[in-house]
């Protein structure tokens, strides 16, 4: 009887050690420091990105351009209807206007010593009223006083070549010829344009006449006839 009772003790110490056995620990993963992360994300992100690249594709060749060819009776045709039409004119360039030269005020009273023979004609006196000095040359402008009589010096057909003349007779009379025109008698409060290169011809004058001339530019050319 004692020895079954042993026996079941010992039986139950030994179920009981085996039941109180602790289990092994397992050891845990070690936690990684956020700031040991961060070159490890970034590094990850830059490997994602490498993948994700597209891959480079060779550029394609420009496509061949066809041309269609023209009959040869077609291109015929249109080189007759060329010929045919009228000759293209040439639109010549536009000129660029030069800067105005720069006026300033002026003004001449009569003074009977500004009459000089220092003019185009040895038979007039002129007398200078500063216009081309005020205006650097742009415009001329004097009186002219014909002196009597009218010779065959005076009589010599000409021509000049501004852009611009105009006569007024302030008094006395001028007989002129001009080119196209024929005789042309000028009498005090007369006026007259003279287009340039048109030919003419002083026939004759009164012993008073005096004549005011404006010419556009100051300086021009004067052509004598042979």
């Amino acid at each position: 009887m004692a020895r079954t009772g042993r026996s079941r003790m010992g039986a139950g110490k030994k179920g009981a050690s085996k039941k109180a056995a602790p289990k092994p620990k397992t050891k845990a993963k070690a936690a990684i420091p956020k700031k040991a992360a961060a070159p490890l994300r970034k590094v990850a992100v830059k490997a994602a990105t490498k993948k994700a690249a597209p891959k480079k594709t060779a550029p394609r060749a420009p496509a061949k351009k066809v041309i269609a060819r023209v009959p040869a009776a077609r291109r015929a045709s249109a080189r007759r209807v060329r010929a045919a039409m009228p000759p293209r004119r040439k639109v010549a360039a536009p000129r660029l206007k030069a800067a105005a030269p720069v006026q300033r005020f002026t003004v001449s009273h009569l003074n009977e010593a500004d009459y000089k023979q220092d003019g185009l004609r040895t038979y007039a006196l002129y007398r200078d009223l500063g216009i081309a000095a005020a205006t650097g040359g742009l415009c001329q402008a004097h009186v002219i006083r014909l002196l009597s009589p009218c010779t065959d010096e005076v009589r010599k057909r000409h021509s000049h070549e501004p852009e611009l003349q105009l006569v007024y007779v302030l008094q006395g009379w001028v007989k002129n010829e001009f080119e196209g025109e024929g005789v042309q008698m000028m009498s005090a409060g007369s006026c007259w344009l003279q287009p340039p290169g048109i030919k003419h011809t002083v026939l004759d004058y009164s012993a008073d006449a005096e004549l005011l001339e404006i010419i556009v530019p100051a300086e021009f050319k004067t052509i004598e006839e042979e």
